[in-house]
């Protein structure tokens, strides 16, 4: 499960509407069919327009300076394991939508009203999508570029040389563009990998924009605040303020495991990828002590993330390098970063 929680960034202050973001969401439908659409939801209410989402969004913004973001942005990335134990992806996210949020409304040490928060002192609304694109920061796409420049060039002198404006052979040049896309070190179904390409195999995910501003317009909750979960005097009276994100991430996995039935493997928990990052022996140690069959799926996993891999696993904890471990923790960013793991 790879979760992100990001602000309303555009330029150097935040935009008054939501409009552009909702747009985008609705990128996907623009290529179905009416009964094919994914529409958007919230806690109760199911096929929402595009247009009420911006304009309850926008409308729930009071007191907010231009230096404040007017909602968050929320990203569910499941694996394509996680989505394997799914029985129906549209309705299996949706019910797991509202379930997290529960999660979310949980991890803010905040009070309305002298009561703790519920789900519906909270406004957002979510999305489905079954498709991803390639991205221009992604590996495969940045690995690419260089064949990719060089085969551009060499078409547009094709282009130039047909029409008279250029000297030279369009048949060499053909066959160099050949060899280049055999090259490129990054392909999908034999095609070079290039930004905007569709990628394959299971990609459902759940895109969430929740409001900075309570329901009722009068109290802000921000995911992004610096305090975890604290308390504070004010005015000699106790507030509690902080959003918990670690407890957070690590409900959202319990509930889509309680869920569905789930069985999670080691490598695929927040604690152990947390762990991974602040002490990798102890990450390798707890790895090589789990059951062979549990081990030999952590180990698959771990490859198809594009973790860089030992040519033989070692047993010897002393033969943990650091340099190794150095790498294995660039590819274990790599990996959250494609989003195939990790929170």
């Amino acid at each position: 499960m790879y979760i992100t929680i990001t602000a309303q960034k555009i330029g150097g202050n935040y935009s008054k509407s939501a409009a552009g973001f909702v747009a985008y969401l609705e990128k996907e439908n623009q290529e179905l069919a009416p009964d094919e659409m994914e529409h958007f939801f919230n806690q109760y209410e199911d096929n929402i327009s595009a247009d009420k989402v911006t304009r309850e969004i926008d409308g729930n913004t009071a007191k907010l300076e231009k230096t404040e973001p007017r909602f968050y942005s929320i990203t569910v990335s499941p694996s394509k394991y996680e989505l394997k134990q799914l029985q129906n992806n549209s309705e299996d996210l949706k019910k797991y939508t509202r379930e997290l949020m529960k999660d979310y409304v949980a991890s803010f040490n905040r009070e309305v009203n002298g009561r703790p928060i519920s789900i519906d002192d909270v406004k957002y609304f979510a999305k489905i999508e079954h498709t991803r694109s390639f991205k221009g920061s992604d590996k495969q796409v940045q690995e690419n570029q260089a064949f990719a420049s060089e085969i551009l060039n060499l078409k547009n002198e094709i282009r130039k040389i047909n029409r008279g404006e250029f000297q030279g052979d369009v048949a060499s040049r053909e066959k160099r563009i050949s060899q280049l896309e055999k090259q490129a070190p990054h392909k999908q179904n034999g095609e070079r990998i290039v930004q905007g390409m569709k990628k394959e195999g299971a990609q459902s995910h759940i895109h969430i924009i929740v409001s900075r501003k309570d329901a009722s317009n009068r109290f802000s909750l921000s995911p992004g605040s610096k305090y975890k979960a604290s308390s504070v005097e004010l005015n000699g009276k106790v507030v509690r303020r902080g959003f918990d994100r670690d407890a957070f991430f690590k409900n959202s996995e319990k509930t889509f495991d309680k869920t569905f039935g789930y069985q999670r493997n080691f490598v695929e928990t927040y604690k152990a990828r947390k762990s991974f990052i602040k002490n990798p022996r102890g990450y390798f140690d707890s790895l090589l002590k789990l059951p062979a069959p549990e081990k030999a799926i952590a180990f698959k996993m771990m490859k198809e993330s594009g973790i860089p891999m030992l040519p033989s696993i070692p047993t010897n904890k002393a033969q943990l390098a650091l340099k190794v471990f150095n790498r294995l923790r660039k590819g274990i960013d790599i990996a959250v970063k494609s989003s195939s793991i990790g929170i």
